[in-house]
């Protein structure tokens, strides 16, 4: 693993400039003959707003609507559409085809000239639409993540896809396409104004270094998913359901149209894995930590250190022999959900040690006590627990172990349950909510020990919340 030199950027963060009402001012100085310098800056700050069209491409990835819309109602209904298809002559589908397609081409130009989108000094607006207009305003403070996303097509026309990732939204807004160039300029500086840069710097701080933290190789990709109980479950039904079908049934039709979508699943969870994951590589920057992967489609992402809630280290049966693991995240406001695909346990701590400033692995997890046995026979013994200053951590699997960890300062609600059954052996859950909605559950803990873990958490989340540190920008570790 090879880790390049970098350096702090260049500019420092300033104070967002207060939003005054000079707008208003100039308008009023318009109408009443009365001038000043606060109407004249209002009127210049408005004029100084410039609005951008994505790039000359984009019409053709947009023509293709119209021809989904019929391809859509196609599939919706097969028999009727053969039966038109049926009724027309080859002249009436050339003449249909030479319809369709200058339709389609000026359906994409319009869409691509009525989007319009502008970055102002408190945030990115982005007008849509044709027949119905759409304005979103983006405040450039709620942005927490800017991902570039490469399709294959779109790297060979030299376009990139851009996607705004904005706190307690649950779509993200994108900018698709814009050149490779225009797209990485742009997302520096959208990170830069959420950083608190001024405006008249934003542009001239540029991307911000990143030190390459993890690589994943191609060959160690590769052998995880031979080892992954998934990829094999799935080609054990693509052989077992197959000549289950034949010798019961001897119908070769029957068994092509089973065997077909099984195997294409089995390989679909492999393949498609390895090229999604494929060259997926970790660096840390002032913005966050940024990830980089993919064959076909190169997608760029960035994960906000601070809106992490939870980090999960996922082991397979098979994988323990050589030491790997898988992190998962749990962001809050955001899709992205893998940090590392695989990797040596202690380089995968290493990583997560960047994500959550402080936390340490614990080594130590105390299981239930032996009744809880009684409540959920033999697989009792995977669920274990442990809590430390700075996290909240469960595991649960005895073939696919999964270890938790939530930081106190992310927990937003302890709750503890108890079933009937649970309150005969005195075993009880304890619950714990997180700002991504997602639950961590220490499961079959004994019931006065739930008792005092569900206030000791309730005191412990309450101090972790007020200690926290900010979910900013471009703050220094």
């Amino acid at each position: 693993m090879t880790t390049p030199d970098h350096s702090d950027a260049g500019a420092s963060p300033a104070d967002i400039p207060a939003i005054a009402d000079a707008a208003d001012a100039a308008d009023m100085a318009g109408t009443t003959g009365i001038t000043g310098t606060a109407g004249f800056e209002g009127a210049e700050r408005r004029a100084a707003v410039i609005e951008r069209r994505l790039h000359p491409v984009t019409p053709f990835r947009r023509a293709w609507a119209p021809i989904a819309v019929l391809a859509g109602w196609a599939v919706h209904d097969p028999d009727g559409t053969q039966q038109q298809l049926a009724r027309l002559t080859t002249t009436v589908l050339l003449l249909g085809l030479a319809v369709l397609v200058p339709v389609a081409g000026l359906y994409g130009f319009l869409s691509w000239w009525c989007t319009h989108f502008a970055v102002t000094d408190t945030e990115l607006r982005i007008r849509t639409g044709l027949l119905f207009r759409r304005t979103a305003h983006i405040r450039l403070e709620r942005i927490q993540a800017v991902d570039v996303s490469r399709p294959l097509l779109a790297r060979m026309a030299g376009v990139a896809k851009l996607r705004i990732d904005v706190v307690g939204a649950d779509d993200k807004d994108e900018l698709a396409f814009l050149g490779e160039q225009e797209a990485r300029a742009l997302r520096a500086e959208l990170l830069a104004r959420a950083a608190g840069f001024a405006p008249e710097t934003a542009r001239e701080v540029g991307e911000a270094p990143a030190y390459e933290l993890l690589r994943v190789p191609p060959r160690a990709l590769a052998l995880s998913l031979v080892l992954t109980g998934a990829t094999w479950g799935s080609l054990c039904a693509a052989l077992v359901a197959p000549t289950v079908l034949w010798l019961t049934t001897h119908n070769l039709w029957t068994v092509l149209a089973t065997a077909l979508p099984l195997f294409g699943a089995a390989g679909a969870s492999s393949a498609g894995r390895f090229v999604g994951e494929f060259d997926w590589k970790v660096s840390e920057s002032p913005d966050g930590l940024r990830i980089d992967h993919g064959l076909l489609d190169r997608t760029h992402e960035t994960v906000p250190p601070g809106r992490v809630q939870t980090v999960r280290f996922v082991e397979p049966l098979l994988w323990r022999r050589l030491g790997w693991v898988r992190v998962e995240l749990d962001v809050a406001g955001s899709a992205n959900s893998v940090l590392v695909p695989v990797a040596p346990r202690p380089i995968a701590e290493s990583v997560v040690a960047r994500v959550l400033h402080g936390v340490t692995v614990p080594e130590e997890l105390s299981r239930p006590p032996r009744r809880a046995g009684w409540c959920v026979p033999v697989w009792w013994r995977g669920h274990r627990l442990a809590v430390t200053d700075t996290v909240f951590a469960t595991r649960h699997g005895l073939l696919r172990r999964s270890l938790s960890l939530v930081p106190h300062a992310k927990v937003q609600s302890v709750r503890l349950s108890q079933g009937p059954w649970q309150r005969l052996w005195r075993v009880a859950d304890v619950h714990v909510d997180t700002g991504a909605g997602k639950t961590v559950t220490a499961r079959l803990r004994d019931a006065q020990e739930a008792a005092r873990l569900l206030h000791a958490q309730a005191e412990r989340s309450r101090t972790g919340r007020r200690d926290a540190r900010p979910d900013r920008w471009m703050t220094s570790g």
